[in-house]
């Protein structure tokens, strides 16, 4: 059965994403989340710079998975880890998200790039001199990753990365996605989502 546009509102669960810098600061987060009925799951997302060691906090699976024991109790809530694809091996990354106690994990974030300015001098066009690569660019990356990672882990997989139709979303679901998400696309078109579940039910889909 095909769900249209103009057919009746639904409610839609509510995934926060959180960050942080700490276990301590990623602990007030996922409690103040607790504390929001409205909230049905917390997506967190270790893809951000560690203070002591410079690196991303979802690169090193052992610090991975000491940085998510710590914070587990903070929320009864289901949580979501978005894994960085900046790292030696992400399935492993995925597997200390799952030992640690992880209801799922989401994948892949954005790869780390550079742009250069387009006139003068060479120079980082980015105030951070890098940035965060998504769209179409990534699919591929996203594509190995996500297959990785489900041959390792039980827990669900959410696949995301480059998706601009229902054929991308279903060959991410065929290596094991058990959801799909849909990011840089909705920028373009802020209806991508909703065409592309209704290519993935049978409906048809328009690019």
């Amino acid at each position: 059965m095909c769900t249209h546009l103009d057919g009746p509102l639904r409610s839609v669960p509510l995934i926060t994403n959180v960050m942080g810098s700490s276990s301590e600061e990623i602990s007030r987060l996922l409690e103040a989340c607790d504390a929001r009925a409205e909230i049905a799951a917390v997506e967190l997302n270790v893809s951000c710079p560690n203070v002591r060691t410079g690196l991303d906090i979802g690169a090193d699976p052992r610090q991975l998975e000491e940085v998510i024991r710590a914070v587990r109790g903070s929320t009864a809530k289901p949580l979501i880890v978005k894994l960085t694809p900046n790292t030696a091996d992400v399935a492993a990354c995925a597997q200390a998200a799952q030992d640690a106690g992880a209801d799922a994990v989401s994948l892949i974030n954005t790869l780390r790039a550079m742009a250069l300015a387009p006139d003068g001098p060479a120079r980082a066009w980015l105030g951070g001199g890098t940035g965060g690569l998504s769209g179409p660019a990534v699919r591929s990356v996203a594509l190995a990753q996500v297959a990785a990672v489900s041959a390792r882990v039980a827990i669900p997989v959410i696949g995301m990365g480059g998706v601009q139709s229902s054929r991308h979303a279903r060959d991410l679901m065929d290596v094991g996605a058990t959801l799909v998400a849909v990011g840089t696309e909705s920028f373009r078109d802020p209806a991508a989502a909703s065409r592309i579940a209704s290519g993935l039910a049978g409906c048809g889909e328009t690019t």
